[in-house]
């Protein structure tokens, strides 16, 4: 048998140098992308002998604009790596300042992930491969040697949506060793996202681990919930199986996620050590979410101390037909009057959901309610909605 294998190694081996017709190249034994080099370049490699074309899309790259069913969008730009005499494509990028990003290649126009590095998320129906570059705010998205919380995936009935559901939520470090009763954030997601969503592309978890032990946030507990009423459970967790995802699945954005969500909070505060107040309670989300936590904040107009919209999606939508979204002005009033320790309100100048963040807050000045504005460079990207959470979660139970 050891004969044998010997054999067809040495067979591989000759056939490799007839490709080549030359020893197998030292560059092609163990090709390393994406190589973070000490200068904060970055050197991307994919061998396709056969390719006529290789780019890499990535959001390092200066954006494109892209067709989407919300009208032209920022994507991520393309460049092109360069062909050796071995086949191998190679492309090094210019020094990058400090985030998490993400990329992908296209063949011959058709869009692959890196086989070289398993480090890739999911969102929606999209796979993109990412790095991290360090030495500054990404420093927070890494695992370093602090004190770790707990991250946990359990199941809460809901009886309004008559199912179980699946739930993510994080404990602070320290939690199990401890009688302590900690606050609570609600930390929502956008479309195309599920209860993974913000530990995976949003790096909560590093996040809140490496703010606490910084001592620059309280420790709490976040919860992550599934916004998808038409799911128990993100893709490939739940009954359904292994399905084809979809950008925004039916009934989410219809009013019933909102009027159940008290469901929750019920859960989390019979099996958690919580501080059960208006005064320990946050809410906060991305995109839907942040549309999500605008209304159930002013539907339970007395539950949150705390509320965060990151590039909410404020604009009005034939389908929020539900009770929860009558009497919007009424309820924002009640949510004013009853007090909030903080309104705070995120969005970057170029996100198409930006007008609609300048029409709410013409809403809440002619209400009178006081809030918190942040504007920040680029769109709807993931790469912003890491800084709000990084920014938003030192200002919480203060």
């Amino acid at each position: 048998m050891q004969k044998l294998a010997s054999a067809f190694i040495f067979l591989f081996l000759i056939g490799l140098t007839k490709v080549f017709g030359q020893e197998v190249p030292k560059e092609l034994e163990n090709i390393i992308s994406p190589q973070v080099n000490p200068d904060q370049t970055v050197t991307f490699r994919f061998f396709a002998p056969k390719a006529d074309s290789v780019q890499i899309s990535s959001d390092f790259l200066p954006p494109i604009k892209v067709m989407s069913r919300f009208g032209l969008v920022d994507g991520p730009g393309k460049i092109a790596l360069t062909k050796d005499k071995n086949g191998l494509w190679t492309y090094t990028s210019k020094a990058l300042a400090s985030e998490l990003y993400s990329y992908s290649f296209l063949v011959d126009g058709i869009k692959t992930n890196d086989p070289n590095s398993p480090y890739a998320l999911r969102n929606g129906a999209s796979l993109t491969n990412i790095f991290i570059i360090g030495n500054g705010i990404a420093d927070l998205y890494k695992t370093t040697d602090v004190a770790h919380g707990t991250l946990v995936h359990s199941w809460y009935p809901s009886s309004g949506l008559k199912t179980n559901r699946r739930i993510s939520i994080y404990t602070p470090a320290g939690y199990e060793q401890s009688t302590d009763k900690y606050p609570v954030l609600y930390l929502l997601h956008g479309a195309g996202g599920d209860e993974e969503s913000w530990a995976a592309h949003g790096r909560a978890i590093q996040i809140l681990d490496n703010l606490i032990a910084q001592g620059k946030a309280k420790p709490m507990i976040v919860v992550m919930p599934n916004g998808n009423v038409a799911q128990d459970a993100g893709y490939g967790y739940g009954r359904d199986g292994f399905y084809k995802p979809e950008f925004l699945l039916p009934r989410s954005m219809n009013g019933e996620y909102e009027a159940n969500f008290m469901d929750i909070v019920t859960y989390v505060e019979k099996n958690f050590r919580v501080k059960a107040n208006k005064a320990n309670r946050a809410i906060a989300g991305l995109s839907m979410g942040g549309f999500h936590t605008m209304h159930i904040s002013r539907y339970f107009p007395n539950t949150f101390d705390y509320v965060g919209l990151f590039s909410a999606a404020l604009m009005e939508r034939e389908d929020a037909t539900g009770k929860v979204y009558s009497q919007i002005d009424q309820t924002l009033k009640t949510q004013k009057d009853n007090g909030l320790k903080l309104y705070w309100i995120a969005i970057g100048k170029d996100d198409f959901l930006y007008k609609a963040n300048v029409d709410f807050r013409k809403k809440l000045d002619d209400l009178g309610m006081k809030y918190e504005y942040v504007e920040t460079e680029e769109g709807h990207i993931w790469k912003n909605w890491r800084i709000y959470l990084s920014q938003f979660a030192p200002r919480l139970f203060r």
